[in-house]
This record gives C-alpha cells, sequence and structure tokens, in this order.
C-alpha cells in the first residue's frame, strides 16, 4: 500500500533534484550498481501506507547501520552481469535478430553470474545476517532461489582457473535462458540490498534517526530536533501534533525561516513513510494515507489560471479527499497569497477552520495574515506558533526557533531601507531630471 503524493509535492520538498541542483534522494543515493540507484529512486517515488512496513524496513536499515557492513560485491561485476542479461532481453523482444554480446562478453557474463551466486550464499550465511529477523522474508527469499538445483554446479564452480567453452556455454543457456527470470529476482534482492546499505551508511554519517510508525487515523506527529537534511548549520525545531491540536497556524516575517520549517516537517514525515531515517532527534508518527504540500505553487499560464486560481484548486483537491476519510498531512505555506488581503484574510480563517475539524489528519498553514489568527483562537485544536525576528539596532536578526503564539513582526521595509533601494531610485530620478 503507498502514499498517495503527486508531483507539486515531490517538487516542494525537492524530492528528486533538478539541472545542477541536487535533491534528497541525491542525499541518500550512495549506491554501487545501476540497478540500486534505480531501486532507491523507485522507493522515493512509492513511499507507504502500511505500518509494518514501515517499520520492517526502517528495522533493516538500522540494523545494516549498526552492522557498518559495507557492499560485500565489487561493482564491476555488475557492469558484466546486467550488460549479459540486457542482451538477453533484446533478443526476447526481437529473436530474429542476432545477438550482439562476443564470446568474451558472454565469458564475462557467466563468470559474474556465477560469483553473484557463490557470493550471495556466503553472505545469506553470515551470523549477523541470520540473526537479522527483519531482514528474515529477503533472506529467505535469496535462499531459496539459491537452493534451486540448477544452480547446484554453478555453486561447485571452481573460478581459480577459465572456464571451458563447454561449460560457458551450459552456464549460457541456464542463465540467459532456462533460469532467466529467476537470475533477475536475484539481482532484483541484490539491488535491494544495495539501498539498504547506502542508506544505512548515510543515517551512520549524518547522524539520521529511525522514527517509528504508529497505527493509521491516530493523528500523531512527535518530531524533537527536526531539520531540513541538506542545510550545514540546521537549527532543530520540535513538533507535537495529535487530534487535540491538529493544526499549526504558522506566522514569521520575511525570511524568518517559515518555508524551510514547513519544508524540514514535510520532507521527514514523507521520508519517515519511505521507511527511511530522518533529519531529527526523535520521531514517531501515525501512518497516513496522503502528504500534500503548497510551498511553491506556480501560476498554470498554459491552461490561463492565475495563482489563486491555483491555489483554489488545490484546496478543493484537499477538501475532496479529507471528506473520503483519509488521514492526510497538508502544508500550505501563505494560504491565498495570490488574492487581494480581505478575500485571503476571510478565505484563510473559513478553510483553516474546516480543516481544523478533521482530527484524524495533520496541517500546518503558514500566513502573514495575523488577524485572521486572532480569530482561529476559537478553535481549540489550533495551535499557534511563531518564527521571531530580533532587531539588532537597524538589523534583523532571525533565531529560527519556533515559538508559541502568533507575532505581527514585519520587516520587509527595513530591508529594503537597507539594500537603499529607495535611496537608488530617488537618485536616479533626480540625475535625471537634472539633465533635463
Amino acid at each position: 500500500m503507498n502514499l498517495g503524493i503527486d508531483e507539486q509535492t515531490t517538487d516542494d520538498l525537492r524530492i528528486f533534484g533538478k539541472r545542477n541542483e541536487g535533491g534528497i534522494y541525491d542525499l541518500y543515493n550512495r549506491t554501487y550498481t545501476r540497478g540500486g540507484e534505480a531501486m532507491l529512486k523507485t522507493l522515493f517515488q512509492r513511499p507507504l501506507s502500511d505500518r509494518e512496513e514501515i517499520n520492517r524496513r526502517s528495522s533493516i536499515i538500522k540494523h545494516f547501520a549498526a552492522l557498518s557492513m559495507a557492499f560485500p560485491f565489487e561493482a564491476a561485476l555488475f557492469d558484466m552481469a546486467e550488460k549479459y542479461l540486457v542482451n538477453a532481453e533484446e533478443q526476447a523482444r526481437n529473436p530474429s535478430q542476432p545477438g550482439s554480446l562476443g564470446e568474451k562478453d558472454i565469458q564475462n557474463g557467466v563468470t559474474a553470474v556465477i560469483t553473484l551466486l557463490q557470493q550471495m550464499k556466503v553472505f545469506t550465511e553470515t551470523p549477523g545476517i541470520i540473526q537479522m529477523a527483519a531482514y528474515e522474508k529477503e533472506r529467505k527469499a535469496i535462499t531459496s532461489i539459491i537452493a534451486d538445483p540448477a544452480f547446484a554446479p554453478a555453486l561447485r564452480e571452481s573460478l581459480k582457473g577459465k572456464l571451458s567453452y563447454t561449460a560457458v556455454a551450459a552456464y549460457d543457456v541456464l542463465f540467459r535462458l532456462r533460469e532467466y527470470a529467476t537470475i533477475k529476482q536475484l539481482l532484483e534482492q541484490i539491488y535491494y540490498l544495495d539501498v539498504y546499505l547506502s542508506v544505512a551508511k548515510i543515517a551512520v554519517e549524518k547522524k539520521f534517526i529511525f522514527p517509528k510508525a504508529l497505527e493509521k487515523g491516530r493523528g500523531i506527529l512527535k518530531l524533537q530536533g527536526v531539520y531540513y537534511p541538506e542545510l550545514v548549520n540546521p537549527v532543530g525545531n520540535d513538533v507535537l501534533m495529535d487530534t487535540h491540536k491538529n493544526l499549526i497556524f504558522l506566522t514569521g516575517a520575511n525570511m524568518a525561516g517559515k518555508s524551510t520549517f514547513l519544508r524540514s516537517v514535510s520532507t521527514a514525515v514523507y521520508v519517515a513513510h519511505v521507511g527511511f531515517p530522518v533529519a531529527a532527534t526523535s520521531m514517531e508518527f501515525s501512518v497516513l494515507d496522503g502528504i500534500y504540500t503548497t510551498i511553491n505553487l506556480p501560476d498554470n499560464l498554459g491552461i490561463g489560471a492565475s495563482h489563486f486560481y491555483n491555489e483554489v484548486l488545490r484546496v478543493k483537491k484537499m477538501a475532496i479527499e479529507l471528506n473520503q476519510g483519509k488521514s492526510l498531512f497538508i502544508v500550505f505555506d501563505e494560504l491565498f497569497r495570490g488574492t487581494n488581503v480581505k478575500d485571503a484574510h476571510e478565505a484563510t480563517v473559513e478553510v483553516t477552520t474546516a480543516f481544523a475539524k478533521k482530527n484524524n489528519s495533520l496541517f500546518i498553514i503558514s500566513s502573514h495574515i495575523v488577524e485572521a489568527g486572532e480569530e482561529l483562537k476559537r478553535e481549540a485544536t489550533i495551535g499557534f506558533q511563531y518564527l521571531p525576528t530580533h532587531m539588532n539596532g537597524h538589523q534583523p536578526v532571525y533565531t529560527y526557533t519556533l515559538e508559541e503564539g502568533i507575532t505581527d513582526d514585519r520587516h520587509g521595509m527595513i530591508i529594503i531601507r537597507n539594500e537603499g533601494i529607495l535611496e537608488t531610485l530617488k537618485k536616479g530620478r533626480n540625475k535625471k531630471v537634472h539633465q533635463v
């Protein structure tokens, strides 16, 4: 069972990088194989919505992190094996076409597959792997493949010398024709292992923690010291949400860190549902049906839709899913920023109030409309937090640390004056008048 997400959310959270910018996927990617790299991407594209599977995957990675185990195969083996097996797929699709592999490629491919079979047998018989209860499902799957009588000769094969032409031909028929599907299953298990070890290594290096998934529908999110994982010197924050306080109304001046905080929490929730470690000091969360963020919502010029209309459509989509009884995590950064202040005020109050009544879901709404916050205080399930700005003379100083309450900090004009924009404009105008 997979978590509901959409492209807007993965873009907001920068799950996958664009152009020359890396994403969260790249941060976790230390895989050795092309297949492992593709598998990691698939896992990020399909977060889980099943408590047992989330906790099982998390436990596997946690155990590998404790073992400090390196990937037990040479990457070159996979280059040879994959080239060899891909050719089998091409021939299956176009049987009339002659094979593109030369004798040496076949020799290398057969040798690589035999080596992988033998090394996987040793791996599954390692005491630390046998004792890893969470990995038992995968270990049994690998053991079952290797125990197939068809592979017995390969397991006994000595690779100290060059295989004979007859042996290579026989193994080639076995691997690329008779047992091709089984060999692919074995490679898939190795790709999963590559991912687990890659993520385990990141967890150790970055000191990421392993969240605990709770039952779906309880509406609980407990985060301590959460921060955005790509920051160099992050400031951690604590978040506590449940059915009694299921919505956070967030205020703060521009540049105070609201968007970064929203990304920090949302990324932790997203990555936790993948079953991966997160950038925090501790985390417990109720499993959700979906995560939807709206942080960088663009205008849709292709269909003539304004920013405001896109916001309306986004809220409508959330409303439909909430009314289906789904447990969602929903984030809006500056809700209804695309319309005038009066409409934005009224819409923010009405929509936020309606969200707060869906107590099996969690919401964070940021806004500059502090007056809306005052009206929302009548809702018992809404909590109010802000990111403060302190003034050091004419210079704003940001702590990036959450505080309770609502702030009316507005320092936009101070920043504009500090940058000398008005002075520059006036000088330019005066100079022009003088010349005339």
